[in-house]
């Protein structure tokens, strides 16, 4: 009797790691997505015959996936063409300031000088020194691990140095802690920006966020074919190991029997058994009802007011003039109490700050004069559940972005192609977020865990992805995907811990692009 697979909800990073390392331990999986291609928020989108990607631009962390890659049989290197940034992203402000952030710290330190004096270059040295004890403190314990508590992960970092937690700073804010360093409003500014990598506020954010600019610090990558290329390499691995991918056909309903999951009902009526399923969805879906009923005690879905940031993304393909772009660039604007205080109001701030990757700069596919793929990003706020933006609103937000650009030294030249997705488009394609793009909000000392976890209150479902458990981001989902895989290892197929040794003459594998339905 052919044995029921591990069926994973969704081709995100988090269950496509998921699939390659389950798949590794000859564990039969099937990945059913109900768009057409992998890769979830990792995803392209066409503008004038043009893909442009939509989604994460940031790629760092390259050990722990090159380990999540040789863990499921394959390099990293095999499979992505991967370039260090040597700038890991210019700052400007709208007197056309300009600051550099180096992969070199000694570099940004002396480029902080030059920019704001040597008392400020000293105190970016204290920054990055405290940021990297802080990494150190919670990298292995919480990050590489499980979901815990406060009290576990003080058994983690082991009761003799229970007094190193005091290090991360959890009752300060990351606004409040950045003064000590900082006296310049735009360093702060600068170094406040990281807590909305996770879609938070600054001014609400616990200090121990300042950790993602050690992380940041230890190295930026650029991927030829942008993200969406990891989400195909870990697509091929996965296949090549015996995963089969089901795309176009969205999940209905979660079957549950007996209180344990069984399988799942997609759209079109036909049933599919399972021995476990992981849902790849943000955990909101399984909350609020999305996957049927019985599936909606497994996690506690996110009130609106503990949602991350949303966001205005304007992707576009046209040529620039001005300002000279590196691949990651921000603009910012110049009052950011005021912005995150319109966000908050269920507004969009009418001067933004504005994140634009330059997709063709440094990876060798622009030429100087030519028109190039941008992506420029806009906080906002995860109300595309009750509000659906109209053109009129569109074209204001549109407007006011290329004013801050403009203000700031770059010019988006006419004519050109491009297009704007709002928070309800956001929501559309992941239902029950409002459009939030990271889960839940890293607001208050005690948000990082409460996240979900792996394992939820219905035997047999588990979450993976960056609404849950170490958070938001490709390198927190794709940990999230290497813990999700490690717990159903552990729950269901312990005799499975152990890599298989490899069978001369290859295996199987069922197409990436098909699915063995019968």
């Amino acid at each position: 009797m052919k044995e029921a697979p591990v069926i994973i909800i969704g081709a995100g990073i988090g269950g496509l790691v998921s699939a390659a390392l389950l798949s590794a331990r000859g564990v039969p999986v099937m990945v059913v997505e109900k768009e057409q291609k992998p890769g979830g928020k990792a995803r392209k989108v066409d503008v004038a015959g043009h893909g442009v990607d939509a989604g994460p631009t940031v790629f760092t962390m390259r050990p722990s996936l090159e380990a999540i890659f040789a863990d499921a049989g394959a390099e990293l290197a095999e499979h992505l063409d991967l370039k260090p940034a040597d700038r890991i992203a210019r700052h400007a402000w709208d007197d056309r300031e300009i600051l550099d952030l180096f992969a070199d710290e000694q570099r940004s330190i002396d480029a902080i000088g030059d920019f704001a004096g040597a008392q400020e270059a000293e105190g970016f040295r204290r920054f990055s020194r405290d940021a990297q004890k802080m990494l150190d403190i919670l990298n292995e314990p919480f990050m590489h691990g499980s979901k815990t508590n406060p009290f576990g992960l003080m058994r983690r970092v082991g009761w003799s140095r229970v007094g190193k937690l005091l290090a991360i700073r959890p009752f300060q804010t990351m606004w409040s802690a950045l003064g000590s360093y900082f006296k310049d409003a735009r360093l702060q500014q600068l170094f406040g920006r990281y807590s909305t990598y996770c879609g938070s506020s600054p001014f609400e954010t616990p200090a121990t966020l300042m950790l993602i600019a050690s992380v940041e610090a230890r190295g930026v990558w650029l991927i030829t074919g942008g993200m969406s290329a990891l989400a195909k390499a870990l697509e091929t691995v996965a296949a090549n190991n015996g995963a089969a991918f089901h795309y176009g056909d969205a999940v209905k309903e979660i079957t549950v029997s007996g209180g344990k999951a069984k399988g799942v009902t997609l759209a079109n009526g036909k049933q599919l058994d399972a021995q476990v399923v992981i849902c790849n969805a943000d955990p909101s879906a399984l909350g609020t009802g999305l996957f049927g009923a019985a599936a909606t005690k497994a996690v506690d879905a996110i009130n609106k007011d503990k949602r991350s940031l949303s966001a205005m993304v304007w992707l576009a393909h046209a040529k620039t003039d001005g300002f000279e772009l590196d691949h990651h660039n921000v603009f910012f604007s110049d009052d950011y109490p005021r912005e995150f205080a319109q966000i908050a109001s269920g507004k969009p701030p009418d001067k933004p700050t504005a994140y634009v990757c330059a997709l063709d700069r440094g990876t060798g596919g622009w030429r100087q004069g030519e028109p190039e793929r941008l992506q420029v990003i806009v906080n906002a706020p995860a109300n595309g559940d009750s509000h659906e933006y109209t053109e009129e609103e569109k074209e204001r937000c549109t407007a006011n972005m290329l004013h801050q650009l403009s203000h700031c030294g770059l010019d988006v030249k006419q004519p050109m192609a491009h297009q704007l997705v709002t928070p309800s488009a956001f929501h559309r394609l992941f239902p029950a977020t409002g459009g939030a793009l990271y889960g839940r909000a890293s607001h208050g000392w005690a948000a990082s865990f409460l996240r979900p976890g792996s394992r939820t209150r219905v035997s047999g479902l588990y979450c993976t992805g960056g609404g849950t458990h170490p958070g938001a981001g490709v390198p927190m989902a794709a940990l999230s995907g290497r813990i999700a895989s490690q717990t159903v290892l552990e729950d269901h197929f312990s005799t499975r811990m152990s890599r298989p040794p490899v069978i001369t003459g290859g295996i199987s594998t069922h197409s990436a692009t098909t699915s063995a339905m019968d």
